[in-house]
């Protein structure tokens, strides 16, 4: 499992002095940068062969300016063409959000999904 440690921003707050919850699923995309770098290791965004086709997001906790968060990010299954990542956000060593992110390998000049690559099935299944 991959760890992340953010520092919450000021201007990511709300009118309630919470981290708007619109900012923890960014935290978490920040949080998937390991599983991008094992298909494109140099993050030449153009040579990325990855889409997004769902994100979920369960508030567990409010999540609060001035600590820190840790972002835990794992693998939950891997498919043929597409795999679930499965995340965590923790702030004072307790549980503020979990999701899910399902993760297609694409063929951007034929537009469809693809095969996952044995290479890069091995390196997801060591994430489970």
């Amino acid at each position: 499992m991959f760890s992340l440690s953010i520092t919450p921003r000021f201007y990511e707050t709300d009118a309630f002095g919470h981290i708007n919850n619109t900012v923890i699923a960014g935290w978490f995309e920040a949080g998937r940068a390991p599983i991008f770098q094992i298909f494109t290791p140099d993050m030449d965004i153009k040579n990325l062969t990855l889409i997004l086709a769902r994100i979920e997001v369960d508030f567990v906790a409010q999540t609060h300016y001035g600590h820190d968060v840790v972002v835990k990010t794992g693998i939950e299954k891997v498919g043929n063409s597409s795999f679930v990542v499965i995340q965590e956000a923790w702030q004072n060593d307790a549980l503020v959000a979990k999701g899910k992110a399902v993760q297609v390998y694409f063929d951007f000049k034929t537009q469809k999904s693809d095969r996952i690559p044995d290479i890069h099935r091995v390196q997801l299944e060591a994430l489970i």
